[in-house]
């Protein structure tokens, strides 16, 4: 999910918390979906706790009308996502799906297929990818990764205090956790996919 913001921002940026493996001939990164959630929400809880009117909530879902791309994720957030479609009843998650494959070669932006529209939220929100999560409050090389709503506040100065997640640390953060491939690519993978060998339950019946 890319960005509005082409503003070089005045905020300070959080410092990376690394994690690492020892006892090998080189240490290795090392962080769990979960642990990266967690960083993620603390430093929302942050920004929140000084800015109360922060316009990331439920209802506000111009990111989700506007897409710059499909979801590009990790494996990791690919099977806990599945696990969230499964809920779902199998008519609207093969809606879903199939409004998915269409998007695949769409012209950008387009509407998150997860999207409830009528309601501003999204159908899956516990299981949303981490690009989902962190929208709104990371930045990267100084581009605020966020809405237009928020870059006027940027650039009006409101926003000039706030602590910006390192968005470059969060991508070395999902690279630990495998290599990212397209939303697309997961539903048709032969092992993880919707049909695949690994396959989760349908709880939805």
């Amino acid at each position: 999910m890319k960005g509005f913001g082409s503003k070089v921002l005045q905020g300070k940026i959080a410092q990376p918390i690394a994690f690492y493996v020892t006892g090998c001939k080189r240490d290795h990164f090392v962080s769990s979906l979960d642990e990266i959630e967690s960083r993620i929400e603390r430093l929302i809880e942050n920004i929140r706790g000084s800015h109360p009117d922060w316009l990331c909530r439920r209802g506000c879902d111009s990111c989700c009308r506007r897409l710059a791309e499909l979801p590009i994720i990790t494996r990791a957030e690919w099977l806990r996502l599945k696990a969230g479609l499964l809920t779902l009843s199998a008519a609207l998650r093969q809606r879903i799906l199939t409004d998915i494959g269409s998007l695949a070669g769409a012209t950008m932006p387009v509407m998150c297929p997860m999207l409830d529209a009528d309601q501003g939220a999204c159908r899956i929100y516990p299981y949303r990818p981490v690009a989902c999560r962190s929208y709104g409050y990371y930045m990267q090389k100084g581009i605020g990764l966020h809405c237009q709503q928020i870059e006027q506040q940027v650039s009006s100065g409101l926003l000039d205090q706030v602590v910006w997640g390192n968005q470059d640390a969060l991508d070395r953060d999902l690279r630990a956790e495998g290599e990212p491939r397209s939303l697309a690519a997961w539903i048709d993978d032969p092992l993880d996919g919707m049909h695949g060998g690994h396959a989760l339950a349908d709880k939805s019946i």
